[in-house]
């Protein structure tokens, strides 16, 4: 059987929240994943830092299953430091279905990006750095037309850009007032649509409680 998200690998690198001021490409974002609209994972990022010193720290857990049996898991977490709009360390570890894989190296000279789509700045980038390899890997942008995208349940109005690597097309997608990214699509192996999405705040039992 074929893994239907074997290409997954080119996507690695709460929510909307974040303080009044702060620019949008800091804060913490905490995907759910649906592949086909199945739910099968998550995947979080969190930004650190300044826009001249950042940390990034990603991590996604992911599991698809047929019939109610496991066909494919895939878990990566990955460190990376920034200088500005440059990267500059990173470390990641994965395992992509019982293959596992190690990057640890620093990227000196060339001011490059990862596949950071935390950051609004990614359209204008023609290389990014796969952070599973540590290749850089050549990409051709195109801007998509604006729409409404879902976020925790209601609609944010949206611009989208599609970002086509080797393998791989990803839409990615940032609200239009404040150019936050706030959504993710990408085709992947057989024709399958993988999404990320903010799921809605489910309330904690103490603010049920609270409730009057």
């Amino acid at each position: 059987m074929s893994h239907p998200v074997r290409a997954l690998p080119v996507l690695f690198a709460c929510g909307l929240a974040m303080a009044q001021g702060d620019p949008p490409e800091v804060g913490e974002w905490a995907f759910a994943a649906t592949l086909d609209g199945k739910a099968i994972g998550t995947h979080r990022f969190i930004v650190r830092g300044t826009p001249s010193a950042r940390e990034v720290e990603s991590r996604a857990q992911l599991l698809v299953r047929v019939l109610g049996i496991p066909v494919y898991r895939y878990s990566h977490q990955a460190q990376e430091r920034w200088q500005g709009d440059c990267l500059r360390e990173l470390k990641s570890q994965t395992d992509d279905d019982g293959k596992s894989s190690r990057v640890d190296q620093r990227i000196e000279g060339d001011c490059l990006m990862s596949f950071a789509y935390w950051n609004p700045r990614l359209p204008t980038q023609p290389r990014l750095v796969n952070p599973q390899t540590g290749i850089v890997e050549p990409v051709r942008v195109e801007a998509l037309p604006d729409a409404d995208v879902e976020v925790r349940g209601g609609t944010v109005p949206a611009r989208g850009w599609l970002l086509q690597a080797a393998t791989q097309r990803i839409s990615v997608w940032y609200a239009i007032k404040g150019g936050r990214w706030i959504a993710l699509d990408a085709e992947v192996s057989g024709g399958r649509k993988l999404s990320y999405r903010l799921p809605p705040v489910t309330p904690s039992p103490s603010t049920e409680k609270d409730k009057p």
